[in-house]
């Protein structure tokens, strides 16, 4: 909507500034007190992060579907403008579901930067050998990203299962997942 950014960037090399729409710059303004309030609760519980939108957040998401409704009634339909506020009041009940969950976020940053390692490998994966080479491909990531996902090193626990898999007994498989995984101690590996 307002690219401040891109701005500073043609501002830095010398070129000239776009034109920032009035409205757009009041549109991220309402956005950027939403991200305000989301940084003072960071680290707090889900309901309490819940409890804290519902009184403070929720009267500004409310005041923005108002701005935005207002504004898209005085562009035109073909209106970059109009075309991105259109697309984001289109899927409102998606954007204000982060006031009734409080383990929703805000932002889909974390999952984007989640996904960022499946857009950077696609290439590669092309070339995995046949069908079932990318089959392995995929559960070894699956395997990878769980690890990651209990905040377990997968490279460790990855070592330590394939150590002791052949010998652990079938019934207590559960054990080695990532979020029932507990590294052995010095005394279990020596035996």
């Amino acid at each position: 909507m307002a690219d401040l950014e891109e701005n500073a960037r043609r501002k830095a090399a010398g070129k000239k500034d776009i034109l920032i729409s009035p409205i757009a710059m009041e549109m991220v303004r309402q956005i950027d007190a939403l991200f305000e309030i989301e940084r003072t609760i960071a680290g707090l519980g889900a309901e309490e992060r819940r409890a804290h939108r519902r009184q403070h957040s929720a009267p500004l998401v409310e005041a923005l579907e108002v701005s935005m409704r207002d504004a898209c009634a005085k562009l035109s339909r073909s209106h970059d403008l109009f075309k991105a506020m259109n697309y984001m009041l289109k899927r409102w009940p998606s954007f204000t579901r982060f006031l009734d969950d409080g383990r929703v976020c805000l932002s889909n940053n974390a999952a984007e930067r989640a996904l960022r390692g499946i857009a950077l490998g696609r290439k590669s994966w092309l070339f995995c050998g046949s069908d079932r080479g990318g089959q392995r491909a995929a559960a070894m990531y699956s395997l990878i990203v769980t690890a990651k996902m209990n905040d377990v090193d997968p490279q460790a626990w990855l070592a330590d299962v394939l150590s002791r898999i052949a010998a652990h007994p079938a019934h207590r498989l559960d054990e080695l997942l990532p979020w029932n995984w507990a590294p052995r101690t010095g005394a279990a590996q020596a035996a």
